[in-house]
């Protein structure tokens, strides 16, 4: 935490999975504050007063000590998808849709697939405007709303406002800027959903709960943005050709681009964030993979045998299953783990460089489909830890490898909101 004395000029909140997250930074982008008010169970995650409670709980954490009074802007980002329904008092009715939950009405599903367009990302059972037509359609439902849009309302942003990131797995035209007619005739009513502002465009003066905290009456709400794309930004990642690869359960590559890039037969669409396009693919191979065939608790131990300069070349696609979405499209593409090398320390080798040529191949699949070459790389994860993966990767891939500035959502929604004051608006 930071003195009293600090300047913090933007305000970041970040509502995930596992609990809430507040970063404050300076006109620099330099963290001055941080708090984290972690879900007390995993039933909380699934309940809209849970969120509120702990966005409370580190929001306060940081206002003891960061002074609020120089914070000129405030964002919010939450999980993508995420959907809940509203009573004509703005409350939650009790409705949720968390971002991996299926839609539950199959008529929903093929409704959109048959009004949408081909390029929309709306479609599908994880789409989240079918979330949304369903909740629409229960007891009580007068709005329906994002994750985010929600916890902005509680913090005072009048009326119902959500962004163009969060907005845009629900149907939102990012050409015209409009909830499109198209959607109507899938089932939803737009009366409905929230007005849909540029990802960190301010928004409305900052009043109730905020400015008891300490913030001037000067500050303003801005539209936030979804927790992948915080992530993307938090890491310092911010011109064209920049790439940030996540290294988790799966294999998640995002880069940025002058123009969208758009093949929904790879699961690629685009978000727009300030001044660039947001593209990128998801592997299903990753850390799953590591952790099904090595375990854990080996892994330090396997990674100090590998000499990451003599190369096995075994050509492994390391997959739990048949079946990959990116950068192959084929849902029944086997998995190569053979020959395995009688030693576990070469398995391990042979599986980091499969997974090193998967990243290599996904950058140049973007690529192909018209994004920009990759310049620099950045690393975010539990992957971003090995030593010997990052020197296999940074020799791939040919490109400056980058330390991340932050690895926190909440720090990058920060700096979303950062590039807007002094007249960064458009």
């Amino acid at each position: 935490m930071s003195a009293k004395n600090s300047q913090p000029v933007a305000l970041g909140i970040d509502i995930g999975t596992s609990g809430a997250r507040a970063s404050a930074i300076d006109r620099a982008g330099n963290p001055v504050g941080f708090a984290t008010a972690p879900f007390v169970s995993p039933d909380e995650m699934r309940q809209p007063a849970c969120w509120w409670d702990r966005v409370k709980e580190a929001i306060e954490r940081l206002a003891e000590a960061t002074d609020f009074s120089s914070i000129e802007g405030v964002a919010v980002d939450g999980t993508s998808g995420t959907v809940l329904s509203l009573d004509r008092a703005n409350e939650p009715t009790g409705q949720v849709l968390m971002y991996n939950d299926p839609c539950p009405d199959a008529a929903i599903i093929e409704s959109i697939a048959s009004e949408a367009p081909a390029t929309s990302t709306a479609v599908g059972a994880n789409s989240g405007l079918a979330r949304a037509i369903y909740l629409s359609r229960q007891d009580r439902a007068h709005a329906i709303v994002h994750q985010a849009d929600w916890i902005l309302m509680k913090l005072g942003c009048p009326g119902r406002v959500s962004d163009e990131n969060n907005a845009l797995k629900t149907g939102f035209d990012l050409g015209t800027e409009r909830w499109p007619d198209w959607i109507e005739a899938a089932g939803m009513d737009v009366s409905k959903l929230p007005m849909v502002y540029r990802a960190g465009q301010k928004v409305a003066p900052v009043e109730g709960y905020l400015l008891e905290l300490g913030l001037a009456k000067s500050a303003w709400f801005h539209a936030g943005t979804t927790d992948g794309c915080a992530s993307f930004l938090a890491t310092g990642a911010s011109a064209i050709g920049d790439a940030v690869t996540a290294l988790g359960s799966t294999i998640v590559l995002k880069l940025a681009s002058d123009a969208p890039i758009s093949a929904p037969e790879y699961g690629i669409y685009s978000h727009r964030v300030g001044r660039f396009w947001l593209g990128g693919g998801a592997s299903n191979s990753g850390g799953n993979v590591v952790r099904a065939l090595l375990g854990d608790d080996r892994l330090d131990e396997l990674t100090r045998k590998i000499d990451p300069d003599r190369k096995l070349d075994l050509n492994y696609y390391p997959l739990l299953r048949p079946g990959e979405r990116f950068p192959i499209n084929d849902p029944h593409y086997p998995p190569r783990l053979t020959p395995r090398p009688a030693e576990d320390h070469a398995y391990f080798q042979a599986i980091l460089e499969g997974m090193t040529e998967i990243e290599r191949l996904g950058y140049q699949r973007l690529s192909e489909l018209g994004a920009p070459a990759v310049t620099s790389l950045r690393t975010v994860g539990g992957g971003a830890r090995n030593p010997v993966w990052t020197a296999m990767r940074a020799q791939a891939m040919g490109v400056d490898t980058l330390a991340a500035k932050s690895v926190e959502a909440a720090v990058g929604t920060a700096a979303l909101v950062l590039s807007r004051l002094d007249g960064g608006n458009a």
